[in-house]
């Protein structure tokens, strides 16, 4: 851990008189809206301007809109978007930029209700999260989050329902933003929660959350979360193996690992560590090697066209007067 990292546990920690900001981290298409939802019938204060229902999500995202906005931009700045399958690498931001985020995050923050507990979800924090952490301490927060787990097959199922994302990308982007909001939570207190155990016992899993992270959570608005939790909220189940990409087992090694976490067990860092490391290792020759294939293809179609192709072959082999190697 960082020393960073060192501080902001330090200052996150514990039992105190702060109010605490309950993040809610995850891929999209986790469960995390039907988690946010819960976490706020239990007693956690949701931030003003909710983004509203949609075919998309038929029961409310619970995302702030302002947040949207303003992470759109953090990661705009970075070269990024939410789409992006690259590993940040921490050099995306000079230290003005940096601390221009941690300026206009802290102004968001500002905004929230006055309340022993607030959840915000926004999947766009995670590979940003440990400036929302380091802007909501310097607020006077404590900071604890809550990461959903879901089987990998079926978030790539809802993500091409969603946006007709084709399972590469939608598992290549599960990896990513699991993997982030895994390592980036690991200076504040956290719970890893599948949505599966969300929706078969989400009392069990509510006391879980409350004892990990030392929160208060009622379950008084039972019978409302009840009719909340309904099955039609998960469309997508998958119950065989987990489908693997990319010539490894990165994907079915970070669901177990993360799963098991949502079953109180310890978490495999070392193992996701090598598993981010190999990943974005990968990403970085990949993406050079693609990038010099684009640049190839853009010569090679104007240049490299058939009848210029035949034409150069055809002078060069008359030029050898088509004998030897050239016969």
């Amino acid at each position: 851990m960082s020393e960073k990292g060192r501080q902001l546990a330090e200052t996150s920690g514990g039992t105190d008189n702060r109010p605490t900001i309950l993040f809610v981290l995850a891929m999209a298409r986790s469960g995390t809206s039907a988690l946010t939802r819960v976490l706020s019938l239990c007693g956690a204060a949701l931030p003003a301007g909710m983004l509203g229902a949609n075919k998309g999500n038929e029961r409310g995202y619970w995302e702030p809109r302002e947040s949207i906005y303003l992470n759109l931009r953090i990661l705009r700045e970075r070269g990024s978007g939410w789409w992006d399958l690259a590993i940040p690498n921490g050099d995306e931001l000079d230290t003005t930029k940096h601390d221009a985020n941690t300026a206009d995050v802290k102004a968001y923050l500002a905004t929230l209700p006055a309340a022993p507990l607030v959840v915000i979800k926004d999947v766009q924090i995670v590979p940003s999260a440990e400036l929302w952490f380091d802007a909501a301490v310097q607020s006077g927060f404590r900071v604890a989050t809550v990461i959903a787990v879901r089987n990998p097959d079926e978030v790539s199922a809802s993500m091409e329902d969603h946006i007709r994302a084709n399972p590469a990308f939608a598992s290549a982007l599960w990896l990513k933003s699991n993997l982030l909001s895994e390592r980036n939570s690991r200076s504040v207190p956290r719970v890893f929660v599948e949505y599966r155990n969300l929706m078969d016992d989400w009392r069990g899993e509510v006391e879980r959350i409350s004892a990990a992270l030392s929160i208060g959570l009622s379950t008084a608005n039972g019978g409302a979360i009840d009719e909340f939790l309904t099955s039609a909220l998960r469309h997508k189940k998958h119950s065989g193996p987990v489908t693997d990409r990319f010539g490894a087992n990165w994907i079915s090694k970070t669901y177990e690992i993360l799963s098991a976490a949502a079953q109180d067990e310890p978490v495999d860092t070392v193992a996701l560590d090598r598993i981010l490391d190999a990943y974005q290792g990968s990403q970085r020759d990949f993406q050079l090697a693609f990038d010099w294939t684009r640049n190839y293809n853009a010569s090679a179609r104007l240049f490299l066209r058939p009848s210029i192709t035949k034409l150069i072959f055809e002078l060069r082999a008359t030029a050898h007067r088509r004998k030897g190697t050239w016969a």
